[in-house]
């Protein structure tokens, strides 16, 4: 879950939510793999979703706006598969580079030099108390040294009391402490037997602690000031939706746009729909099933069981072939009058007379 961000893996479940159902629509008239009762098309809008992911989808789509949209989303797939597998790879690889050492107890099994700050007890701690030889240790006397041995891997550790260690951690945030603290032992303040400053010491030190003083004291001066900054950028090294928000409105506008231009077209056809059609579709059964039964009047479809029903090939051929014989008979029936009309003339000829007159003119009469 670490390579994207809480809100990046929130965007991309809701669309791929929304991209199933914008396919499913688009598909739903024309296509039977988007066919069926709701259970199995509910079934169908989420399986399709998610498989994207993998390329896995069996579903094959038949519109050209369904691929349109299909293919935009499956290549926003690749990149996020991509993006996600490389920035997972890279944690895991800083995570395998990262010291072996998690704690005391690899530390002592391992051969590999240990540093400790010079004048402190720790070296005669290791020595005595967890057998540790003296030619292992390495003496530092400065943070600088700690830092410097350790970069250069010179040891692959420092032991040194905890205040000290969380001072070098406040300027030095690429370094962690690794395992719990082995030892309870703590620090405290040296009086003479019966002095009355031990008292005076023990109750304000008692007081700092019950109100919160002391903790503000350690959070002040020992506290990780830089490490807050790394602990952003670790953060900032997860895939933000910034980085993908482009891809996003790509996608979400390839599909706003198919969803108009197929309900402008569905809408189109629900207007040319023929009053013949609308009552046939009365008399044949709906789509779960069920047969229902009415006049034209009272059981026109709305725009949305038209959306609903299967879209019919052959209706949509047969009332093209209808127009075309309609056309065709109107050109037949001028033809037709215009044949009878040369017919009456050519009898009319043949049965005038033909009438001459002295001055050799000739005229036609019954």
């Amino acid at each position: 879950m670490q390579p994207f961000s809480p809100l990046m893996w929130g965007i991309t479940a809701a669309f791929f939510l929304i991209v199933g159902s914008v396919l499913w629509i688009l598909e739903h008239r024309i296509n039977d793999e988007f066919r069926g009762p709701p259970r199995k098309q509910i079934g169908t809008i989420l399986w399709f979703s998610f498989s994207t992911m993998f390329f896995a989808h069996r579903e094959n789509t038949v519109s050209l706006l369904g691929r349109m949209v299909l293919i935009i989303w499956l290549f926003i797939v690749l990149i996020i598969n991509s993006s996600y597998t490389a920035s997972l790879t890279s944690m895991l690889t800083i995570q395998q580079l990262s010291s072996p050492i998690t704690g005391i107890d690899t530390l002592i099994s391992s051969t590999e030099p240990i540093g400790f700050q010079v004048g402190s007890f720790a070296q005669n701690y290791l020595i005595e108390e967890l057998n540790i030889p003296n030619s292992r240790l390495v003496p530092l006397g400065s943070p600088e040294e700690y830092a410097r041995a350790l970069k250069n891997k010179t040891v692959a550790a420092v032991v040194d009391e905890g205040p000290y260690i969380e001072l070098f951690l406040s300027d030095n945030c690429m370094f962690s402490i690794r395992g719990p603290e082995f030892t309870k032992s703590g620090w405290g303040f040296a009086f003479p037997r019966d002095s009355p400053l031990a008292i005076d010491m023990s109750t304000a030190i008692l007081t700092l602690s019950e109100n919160g003083e002391l903790q503000q004291i350690h959070e002040k001066w020992l506290s990780k000031k830089t490490c807050a900054s790394q602990t952003s950028d670790d953060v900032s090294d997860q895939l933000q939706l910034q980085s993908f928000w482009g891809l996003f409105l790509i996608c979400g506008t390839a599909c706003v746009i198919a969803l108009v231009i197929h309900f402008s077209l569905a809408f189109r056809q629900y207007l040319r729909r023929s009053p013949e059609d609308d009552h046939q579709s009365d008399l044949e059964p709906s789509g779960h099933g069920s047969t229902s039964y009415g006049t034209t009047a009272t059981r026109r479809l709305t725009f949305l069981s038209f959306i609903d029903e299967k879209k019919d090939q052959s209706k949509d051929n047969k009332s093209k072939r209808k127009r075309e014989e309609i056309a065709s008979s109107n050109r037949n029936g001028k033809e037709d009058e215009s044949r009878d009309v040369s017919t009456s003339k050519r009898v009319q000829m043949n049965n005038s007379e033909i009438l001459h007159n002295p001055d050799n003119e000739t005229w036609l009469t019954r």
